[in-house]
């Protein structure tokens, strides 16, 4: 069998699309280091090869060492890189973004800047969670509490489906064990959530902080993205993890959402959510040239102009600067 070390290397520029990667690949207790395109992982058991362009993200957990050289072919596939605590539960840095183009950055920024259009924001984030309801004309107190209704009746109909008990969300920040089964799990869903949400929202170069419905956090956007999955995937899946027992629940649920992002391809569509909540209608969701390496220059009157040339005056605008 070829390994991925004998396989012809690709350029960076065929492999930055997000939507076409894994969603996340989790590391701990290991050495991490590089053999020609790909990565590796080594510990008492032996040396696991990675093909660096399939991944998404890289979540490094307690224990890891990575090498310059690992970080180096990370880089140059675009992969986006997270230190994380154990099981993924907390997010301690990350690396860079798999785009070059700045365009959801100051899409996100222009539709937050105004309260109008950050309104409309939430409201289409809602849409997206409960299409059987039209959100137009809610007020952001009317869409947070049809919002808790159905979060609520989620949980007793999930209950109810899998026989689970349920007597309310129960968290305590800190003391993951302090909840029953099926709030242990619905804690390591939301965990795993956050981490897919954040990956996918840093690889398109937007803002983790800038929320539409949360504020006031790093992560708020982060935060609006990994609910629009809440009652379709999250909490389902957990009750199922918990009806299955009582027994290493968050470690049963990270793998069960792992395969499950993987069959519903969550990861194209949380890219194609992202572009439909902040780019024009007319946008194109899927169009490869929202990628571009390109850079220009802000004029008057909101045009743009090449850059990389002298704009002293009109008889030098032809003037190359490099």
């Amino acid at each position: 069998m070829s390994t991925v070390s004998r396989r012809p290397a690709l350029t960076p520029r065929q492999l930055t699309r997000a939507d076409e990667r894994l969603s996340f690949v989790y590391l701990e207790r290991c050495t991490v280091h590089r053999d020609a395109n790909a990565i590796t992982a080594q510990d008492a058991e032996g040396t696991t090869h990675i093909p660096s362009a399939t991944i998404g993200t890289l979540l490094l957990g307690p224990g890891t060492r990575v090498t310059h050289q690992a970080m180096s072919v990370l880089g140059e596939t675009g992969a986006a890189v997270c230190w994380v605590g154990e099981h993924g539960v907390r997010h301690y840095a990350s690396g860079r973004s798999l785009t070059r183009s700045s365009t959801l950055m100051e899409a996100q920024a222009g539709q937050w800047a105004n309260s109008r259009s950050r309104l409309a924001v939430a409201r289409k984030m809602y849409r997206l969670r409960f299409p059987d309801e039209d959100p137009a004309g809610l007020t952001r107190h009317e869409l947070l509490g049809r919002e808790g209704r159905r979060v609520k009746d989620c949980y007793r109909a999930e209950a109810v489906r899998t026989g689970v008990p349920w007597r309310g969300r129960r968290y305590t920040p800190g003391d993951f064990t302090g909840g029953d089964a099926v709030n242990q799990a619905i804690t390591a869903a939301a965990q795993c959530m956050y981490g897919i949400a954040h990956a996918v929202v840093t690889s398109l170069g937007c803002s983790p902080a800038l929320g539409f419905i949360h504020s006031g956090h790093e992560l708020s956007f982060v935060l609006d993205i990994a609910d629009l999955y809440k009652t379709e995937i999250g909490i389902p899946l957990a009750f199922d993890v918990a009806a299955q027992g009582e027994e290493d629940v968050g470690s049963r649920t990270r793998r069960a959402l792992r395969d499950r992002i993987n069959e519903t391809s969550l990861l194209s569509r949380c890219v194609d959510d992202i572009k439909h909540l902040l780019l024009p209608e007319t946008a194109k969701p899927s169009d490869p040239g929202d990628d571009r390496d390109v850079v220009t220059l802000q004029s008057d009157h909101g045009h743009q102009v090449a850059s990389g040339v002298n704009y002293d005056g009109p008889e030098d605008y032809g003037d190359e600067l490099w």
